[in-house]
């Protein structure tokens, strides 16, 4: 995906955060092009369930927040894309039939005490085998610190679950992860920590 101008508006990335690098950089969702896939919490100014659309995907989104999906609807409208929206918990996928999913897209969507293991179990019932998982969250050890002060502030995986609760999160819900990124800052490359934690994770079994 790649950031072009189309006659009415913006054809937008999939976004990791305001000064991370793209999927047109990265590359994880690969060609969605009349694939089915779901945006799991709405992220960005413009939600990537738009971005997704306007690159030719099945586009699905699902937030908690009403005003967010009210919000992303009017957004969908400014694009011209087709969404379809619902408004619930993410791990709430029962309006998904089994198997059914192409890609699985979740970027900053839940806190450190939201139950990662439950909504990935749900994600796996609604992919299709060896379809991705696309995930991102801040990076744990950048939640250690507070700005630009290089003296810890936290414990590692008090704020951000650690890499490797992730890691097993997703083995037993029987994902194998083939691509994982610690993202930095593109306006502090040199930062103390990476700032966030990119991993595209595939479904095993049926």
């Amino acid at each position: 995906m790649s950031d072009t101008h189309g006659t009415n508006s913006s054809i937008h990335d999939v976004s990791y955060g305001a000064d991370v690098s793209t999927d047109g950089q990265l590359r994880l969702c690969g060609d969605i092009r009349a694939k089915r896939t779901i945006e799991l919490g709405l992220f960005g100014a413009v939600p990537n369930c738009i971005a997704l659309a306007q690159h030719g995907a099945r586009s699905i989104a699902v937030d908690p927040s009403a005003d967010s999906i009210t919000a992303a609807r009017r957004a969908a409208d400014v694009a011209g894309v087709a969404v379809e929206f619902h408004t619930g918990d993410i791990a709430d996928l029962g309006f998904a039939m089994s198997s059914s999913l192409d890609l699985a897209l979740c970027v900053y969507a839940l806190g450190r005490d939201d139950d990662y293991s439950r909504l990935f179990r749900q994600v796996h019932r609604v992919l299709k085998p060896e379809a991705g998982f696309v995930f991102c969250s801040e990076h744990p050890a950048a939640a250690i610190f507070d700005g630009e002060n290089p003296t810890a502030q936290r414990q590692y995986g008090s704020r951000s679950p650690a890499i490797g609760e992730l890691v097993m999160a997703l083995q037993r819900a029987n994902f194998a992860i083939d691509t994982m990124y610690e993202l930095s800052s593109v306006r502090r490359p040199r930062a103390i920590a990476p700032t966030a934690l990119l991993l595209r994770a595939r479904k095993l079994g049926s």
